[in-house]
């Protein structure tokens, strides 16, 4: 498959023409889209009240493939009323994600005993007064509830007050499997774990560093800023290990210009070792001091520690520099001429950074290349965590955490009149990893994929099968339905956000908060989420709640409880009159007035990762996503902007290609420490030689269970693997599960 040119542009277009094709036209589609409902993709967010395609700034239209995909998705026809029967949970556990994503919408609850061979349909009642059940026979400490950031905050706020009044502090969201780290490291620098700017900044920056990210496949709405970014003259560095075409060159198909000619993005491309960010940042910071470019005003007035920083920096020789970042001086120079020039920064990041096992690490560091030139605590320069899903941000604001700061735990007690529990909760990992020692009996995953989203496949497979009973609530089904059961497992469908009977609310990256209208249901079948919390909660905790959740069925209601206990968020209690929508105060750093002990920012002496060893011919890997999928979501199995047309390969540099005396689309099988895949195919593209690139989740088999100590996200970057020819045997022996994975869940039976 010939790899794209540019990103975006007239494929983007016609990719949306045929997904609109097969939602049941392109009105239908629009319709969909321009409703008055937040985006259900990433959190850089649009729509809510200013209607669909919109955002915070009135921009209109902003719309991606992203955003397409995961719309059809929901608007995609009931799944076949025989698929369960014709297809049994051994077959199940063939399919890909993007064959169990295609086979339609869930519509009744799901159920699969230890006995069972196939999942079969049950009851409402019969479902939840299974759950309760189990709830009431099992202690609070041998449960967990995980939510996805694709929930609403009215259904997170209400989940994690039912799973506190039950007893249990082990809750907790998606973001512990991929921007944890970042919220933990700004807390150290800023006080607030969240990013310092708002959309309009990013309008006004001259320079913007985008590291370990890549926008133009998951935050495609971004891009268009970026395009006029540089038209006013700004300037883009890109850091990342693997040269994506998309941050090279991209076309933006609502700009004319962009789509005709294309628009070139990076004015300078970096492509460090994985596991060299550090290295490299420090680097920069290095020749800052070095030329006299940093602002001593900032630093000394505004910041503490920095004198630790530098004399740090200052003992470390350039060769250690170059040597564990990979980055040749001549170019750490040209980017720190560029810095240096510039008068308003922002720097981007995403899973480049935290998915390492020193993730806190690598955003400290990003902070404090910021502060080495004041770039924190004015407007149109500052940190900006490119997050993945919609309401990630919301749900971690709305209480599902292990642990909840002072004033939230404060407020709700005092607002419902109880005592919750003290004990410490787990986090996601945590949970995962007390499953395993057979120590959870219950756990209910809210939306998302847990299986898929965990390194280790085997490993987490066998964790979720020792509980005895998994519940999970979804729109669709998923790998986790297949692979990820438990002794019993359970499967509730729900309404996606613009199904819902009341209005909800989202919290995009930028600490916005917008409201939903929700809208009529397509299937019969599937229940609210905030329905069927209040459900559990009524079953479990039963007459002696101290807590009236019939009351708390309605959204606004909720919202009213939000406002009193979430700091920041007291306009929500009006919002259903007058449809506000609204920045969170207190997040955004617009003056170099910090919320930690000293009112000052933090800068910290972070040590230089030594290179992981790639002797006797290793590879460090890093696990990426495509275009085509949206996090553990497979919408195509290709990826036009890296030319690939299927999932299961090593992408690796030429030159590591010919070392290891392989060809292109040579069958290898890939090995670490924790697994190994055999038949992949080599591919080649542009990454600094010596790493490797392969696809998430399909490589999780081959990612260990190493998390970064201080956020416990795991380290999805820089696995060391070896690699090796398939002989054809076992290519053949394995001949039947890849046929099996091939097959399609939809063949012989009637579209629905």
């Amino acid at each position: 498959m010939r790899q794209a040119k540019a990103g975006g542009g007239w494929p983007a277009i016609w990719y949306s023409l045929r997904k609109a094709r097969q939602a049941g036209g392109l009105w239908r589609l629009y319709r969909a889209l321009r409703s008055r409902n937040t985006c259900k993709t990433c959190a850089l967010g649009m729509g809510g009240q200013r209607g669909g395609m919109t955002n915070e700034m009135g921009r209109f239209p902003e719309v991606c493939k992203k955003s397409i995909q995961a719309a059809t998705a929901d608007m995609q026809g009931a799944i076949h009323e025989h698929f369960f029967a014709d297809f049994s949970l051994e077959k199940l556990r063939g399919f890909t994600s993007r064959q169990l994503e295609a086979a339609g919408r869930l519509t009744e609850p799901l159920y699969a005993g230890p006995l069972d061979s196939h999942y079969r349909p049950i009851g409402w009642d019969e479902a939840l007064d299974r759950i309760a059940s189990k709830l009431k026979a099992t202690t609070p400490d041998e449960t967990f509830f995980y939510l996805s950031g694709r929930s609403s905050n009215e259904a997170a706020f209400l989940y994690q007050l039912f799973a506190r009044l039950y007893g249990t502090n082990n809750v907790n969201n998606c973001s512990y499997y991929c921007h944890q780290a970042s919220g933990v490291a700004l807390s150290t620098v800023t006080g607030s774990g969240t990013a310092t700017v708002v959309l309009e900044d990013v309008h006004h920056c001259d320079l913007l560093f985008v590291i370990g990210a890549n926008p133009a496949s998951n935050h495609p709405r971004l891009m268009r800023t970026i395009v006029e970014h540089r038209r006013r003259g700004g300037k883009v560095v890109v850091v990342n290990p693997l040269r994506e075409i998309g941050l090279v060159r991209f076309k933006v198909p609502s700009d004319v210009r962009s789509l005709l000619f294309g628009s070139k993005i990076a004015d300078v491309y970096v492509q460090p070792h994985i596991g060299g960010d550090i290295a490299f940042m420090a680097a920069v910071a290095r020749a800052l001091i070095e030329r006299g470019a940093v602002d001593e005003a900032f630093v000394t007035e505004h910041a503490d520690h920095y004198d630790d920083f530098r004399r740090h920096l200052e003992d470390l020789s350039w060769e250690t520099f170059t040597e564990r970042s990979g980055v040749d001086r001549e170019t750490i120079e040209r980017v720190a001429d560029l810095y240096a020039a510039s008068k308003k920064t922002i720097f981007c990041w995403a899973m480049g950074i935290t998915h390492h096992e020193h993730g806190v690490a690598n955003v400290q560091m990003i902070a404090n290349l910021a502060m080495t030139r004041g770039m924190l605590g004015r407007p149109h320069c500052g940190l900006l965590p490119l997050r993945g899903h919609s309401n990630v941000q919301g749900v971690g604001s709305a209480g599902v955490v292990p642990k909840l700061k002072g004033v939230f735990l404060e407020r709700l007690e005092r607002r419902f009149g109880v005592t919750l529990p003290t004990t410490p909760g787990l986090d996601t990992l945590g949970c995962i990893q007390r499953a395993d020692e057979s120590r959870i009996r219950f756990a209910c995953c809210l939306g998302g994929n847990l299986y898929g989203s965990n390194p280790d496949s085997r490993y987490a497979a066998r964790a979720l099968g020792r509980i005895d009973l998994v519940t999970y609530l979804s729109t669709t089904p998923n790998t986790g339905h297949a692979r990820g059961r438990g002794r019993e497992t359970i499967i509730l469908p729900v309404l996606p956000r613009d199904e819902e009977p009341e209005a909800t609310t989202q919290e995009s990256m930028f600490s916005y908060v917008r409201l939903s209208d929700g809208g009529p249901p397509r299937h019969e079948g599937p229940r609210s989420e905030v329905r069927i919390i209040a459900d559990l909660a009524e079953r479990v905790l039963g007459k002696a709640s101290p807590v009236d959740f019939s009351s708390l069925r309605q959204h606004r209601r909720i919202r009213e409880a939000i406002a009193e206990v979430i700091p920041g968020y007291e306009k929500i209690a009006a919002i259903d009159r007058t449809r506000e929508e609204f920045q969170i105060g207190g997040r955004t750093l617009h003056e170099p007035a910090f919320a930690t002990d000293t009112g000052r920012a933090k800068f910290h002496a972070v040590a230089l990762p030594e290179l992981s060893s790639n002797g006797n011919g290793a590879l460090r890997l890093m696990t990426v996503r495509s275009e085509g999928q949206f996090n553990t979501v497979v919408y195509e199995d290709e990826d036009i902007y890296r030319g690939q047309d299927r999932r299961d390969v090593i992408m690796m540099h030429p030159d590591d290609i010919e070392r290891l005396g392989f060809s292109v689309d040579q069958r290898v099988t890939v090995r670490s420490e924790t697994g190994a895949l055999w038949g992949v195919r080599v591919r080649s593209i542009d990454i600094r030689p010596g790493n490797a690139v392969m696809y998430y989740p399909e490589a999780n088999v081959l990612v260990p269970m190493r998390a970064d100590p201080s956020s416990r996200t795991p380290a999805f970057k820089n696995t060391l693997v070896t690699v090796e020819p398939t002989p054809q045997g076992e290519i053949a022996d394995r001949e039947p599960e890849a046929a099996l994975a091939g097959a399609n869940p939809r063949r012989g039976l009637k579209a629905c």
